[in-house]
């Protein structure tokens, strides 16, 4: 969650601030979940081990199914660089020192948004079900937003309005995140319980459901919030969003500390 440097007061700093903590905490976990792609995945396809993909997936490799595979591959691979990518885009110092690099790093994040996304719906309707229906309409909602969301971004983009462009650019990476904030979510809530509790077997548990949407709707409803607190003129929203914020900040590190321990670091 980036902004423009705010007007002046207390609260409108510490409403920046308490996105910059929540965007440095998910870029260092977002960095794990990379590395965790590459080193797992990665190296597994350079030695030719397809096993690799049956570790943690249901159906990742299906014997006689090359269509299906390939795309398995390019939406889980290209999640990698897209993650590294997002974060390049959304960091101030590299937008504001390297423009060059911005626009073409932009319009590199911006294919591999659509192609990932496109693997994404083809494989959740294709392949033989691997989570509950609930699931399948929560991914195919997060990837259809993308899409929506690469096309306002590209549009504002080439029409020069860079704040609203940088909006929409946020709410594609959000989107774009789901697959991670759902990972994190899921993590802290077995971390917490000490057990699936609710999640079901293919995510069709209560708890499954619930986190299989809100893992992109939620970060972007808050995202709504902080535009409006920001464009707003009460301190006191502001403080609130502030704190709201900083405590969102706390819950991803313990998710994605979760996540690095339960889901990760384990398989590398």
């Amino acid at each position: 969650m980036t902004r423009q440097t705010p007007p002046g007061g207390l609260p409108a700093r510490l409403l920046q601030a308490s996105a910059a903590l929540w965007f440095i905490i998910a870029a260092a976990f977002q960095l794990l979940f990379a590395f965790y792609i590459a080193a797992l995945y990665g190296t597994g396809t350079l030695r030719g081990d397809s096993a690799v993909w049956n570790l943690i997936m249901r159906n990742g490799h299906i014997e006689g199914d090359p269509a299906g595979n390939a795309a398995m591959m390019a939406h889980v691979l290209l999640a990698c660089l897209i993650t590294i990518g997002g974060l390049a885009q959304l960091t101030p110092q590299i937008r504001n020192r390297f423009p060059a690099f911005h626009r073409w790093n932009g319009r590199f994040y911006l294919t591999l948004a659509v192609v990932i996304s496109l693997a994404g719906l083809f494989l959740t309707w294709t392949r033989p079900a691997a989570s509950g229906l609930s699931n399948d309409v929560s991914i195919s909602l997060n990837g259809v937003l993308i899409l929506i969301f690469a096309a306002f971004t590209v549009r504002h983009a080439m029409a020069r309005r860079i704040d609203t462009h940088r909006r929409w650019a946020t709410r594609l990476f959000l989107a774009v995140s789901g697959v991670w904030f759902l990972r994190i979510m899921i993590s802290g809530w077995i971390m917490l319980h000490q057990s699936p509790l609710w999640l079901g077997d293919r995510l069709d548990g209560p708890a499954g459901v619930f986190f299989g949407f809100a893992s992109f709707l939620l970060p972007l409803a808050v995202y709504e919030f902080y535009l409006r607190a920001g464009d707003g003129q009460k301190a006191g929203t502001k403080l609130v969003m502030a704190a709201l914020i900083t405590g969102l900040a706390g819950l991803t590190a313990f998710g994605g500390f979760a996540a690095a321990m339960i889901m990760w670091l384990p398989h590398v």
